[in-house]
């Protein structure tokens, strides 16, 4: 037949090879470890996503701290007697914001709060810097820290293990937000010193 290829039944087609068993289980061993990795919630891609929705979350919380400075003479929301974050905070809802998924942070085990309810006796997930106006060129909030203390350029002022207090993004460091609306991501041992001014305190979870 002019020197065509027939091909017989059980035969393959020139060239044509399957998978042997030993390649499929490396195909199948290499999806198993890709995904371990993709869902370990230490992976450097996850955390660093965490840490970017953090950042949202504190300027999307900025936007209703800032509206409610203007109309009170340029202060940030500063209650007598709080305790918590979310006592002194609870101002804003749900007259500033009715969003209270930015005051839990994607990276911490805290549960969601209520849209539009009361923070007052609430757990967020943010230390809030209470006496500070938007003059001030300091740190409004962060993430959890690990006490309430202010503290020197290089101390810790997030886990330095992955372990709490102060490990919403584990041993990966925090997010702050500064009273001019900006968002800085910082290790564990912040380079900055964290001071608290006369009247000024800092509520931390």
């Amino acid at each position: 037949m002019r020197g065509e290829h027939i091909v017989r039944c059980g035969e393959g087609r020139p060239g044509s090879e399957g998978f042997s068993l030993i390649e499929l289980l490396v195909t199948i061993v290499i999806i198993l470890i890709l995904t371990a990795l993709y869902w370990n919630p230490n992976t450097g891609s996850r955390q660093h996503a965490r840490q970017m929705s953090c950042q949202k979350n504190l300027q999307k919380a900025y936007i209703a701290l800032e509206i409610f400075a203007n109309e009170s003479g340029g202060k940030f929301p500063n209650v007598a007697g709080a305790r918590t974050p979310g006592e002194a905070l609870d101002v804003l809802v749900p007259r500033y914001t009715s969003d209270t998924s930015v005051f839990i942070c994607p990276g911490s085990q805290d549960s969601l709060l209520p849209a539009g309810e009361s923070l007052r006796s609430r757990r967020i997930s943010y230390a809030y810097y209470m006496g500070r106006c938007l003059t001030n060129s300091l740190v409004l909030m962060s993430d959890k820290q690990v006490d309430s203390q202010a503290r020197p350029a290089g101390a810790a002022a997030f886990s330095t293990t992955g372990k709490p207090p102060g490990n919403n993004h584990g041993k990966y460091g925090g997010n702050f937000l500064f009273c001019d609306g900006h968002v800085e991501l910082a290790p564990p041992q912040v380079p900055f010193a964290l001071e608290l001014g006369k009247g000024e305190v800092l509520l931390n979870p």
